[in-house]
């Protein structure tokens, strides 16, 4: 379950619209407020105070940023619902599959295996493919996307080995909560459960589960190394993480503000996925080098593929994105 309340849930949404009723509502006088899990080190963060670098840069408005880090506001679960509901966070980065709650087709393009490589990924993003999945998030959730950031490669963390599809059979581990990286995980033959990511740590050291699937980035900078040393190189999915923004924020803006923001968004995303995609390496192999991580191959990888075939059509199929999983397929 989520680490916010009801109650606290309420307190914040109070917080909030005192604070804005005590900003005169002009042009000239903006806050924008951001959420990270994070600290000013990971690659999400930097992203954001980049966005927030640009917005000062193009805008001749004084416009402020109040960006609370290390999970101060929750995990991406209650931002997601924070965004909809356009209280206590204006803008922050989130893997599509936590927004599945509101917008189905989202996680779509964070599907493991997606991608087959970099140059994919980034035909992919440098393209206007997910446009379709934009207009549901910003029509079923007051969500908008003003930029794609992500690079990170997420493999498998467990507390032991897991290098081949025998060792892979009954895994239990934790993935995000979106139906599809349940699916995919299943029908890898392993035992996936949707656990808040906030408790993972303490689920792998209590045994609940006996790992997870991640980048390097997120394994370092949260120490999950502590409790899942072994990192399997199944090179699942290359993130996709938009950056976002509550339409009811948006919509507060000036159009040349808004202007500003989808230009600052959209740099800051390249900025992101070159930050990430060339510290991800780099990163694990900080983690080897200090004997916090086994690093292992994956035998047979490419009987993965196989595998999930089927279920990423059927995923598609039944979203109606037949026509869009080929496309991205295709680029």
């Amino acid at each position: 379950m989520s680490i916010f309340t009801t109650a606290k849930f309420m307190a914040i949404a109070a917080t909030t619209a005192a604070t804005l009723a005590a900003v005169p509502a002009t042009a000239q006088d903006v806050t924008l407020r951001g959420a990270s899990m994070f600290d000013e080190d990971h690659a999400f963060t930097k992203t954001m105070r980049e966005f927030e670098r640009l917005v000062g840069e193009y805008s001749s408005d004084a416009v402020e940023f109040d960006l609370r880090l290390n999970g101060e506001l929750g995990v991406e679960a209650d931002y997601v619902t924070f965004l909809n509901q356009g209280v206590a966070v204006d803008y922050t980065i989130m893997a599509p599959s936590n927004m599945a709650t509101f917008a189905e087709s989202i996680p779509l393009m964070d599907m493991p295996f997606l991608f087959r490589d970099l140059d994919h990924w980034n035909a992919v993003l440098g393209s206007d493919a997910f446009a379709p999945l934009e207009a549901e998030l910003l029509d079923s959730a007051d969500i908008k996307i003003i930029g794609y950031t992500g690079g990170g490669v997420r493999n498998l963390v467990s507390s032991a080995p897991i290098t081949n599809l025998d060792e892979l059979a009954g895994h239990r581990m934790r993935v995000m909560g979106a139906p599809i990286q349940a699916q995919i995980f299943q029908a890898l033959t392993a035992a996936p459960s949707a656990i808040a990511y906030n408790e993972v740590y303490n689920a792998i050291q209590t045994g609940v589960i006996a790992g997870f699937e991640n980048e390097a980035a997120s394994i370092q900078n949260l120490k999950f190394y502590e409790v899942a040393p072994h990192v399997t190189l199944t090179q699942h999915t290359i993130t996709v993480r938009p950056i976002v923004m509550s339409g009811t924020a948006y919509r507060a803006l000036t159009p040349e503000m808004q202007a500003i923001v989808e230009r600052a968004g959209a740099e800051a995303g390249a900025f992101g996925r070159a930050l990430e995609s060339g510290e991800d390496g780099i990163k694990l192999q900080q983690m080897v080098d200090a004997g916090q991580v086994i690093v292992s191959e994956f035998e047979g990888r490419d009987a993965l593929l196989e595998m999930v075939l089927p279920v990423q059509d059927a995923y598609a199929a039944e979203l109606g994105a037949t026509e869009l999983l080929e496309a991205v397929r295709g680029m």
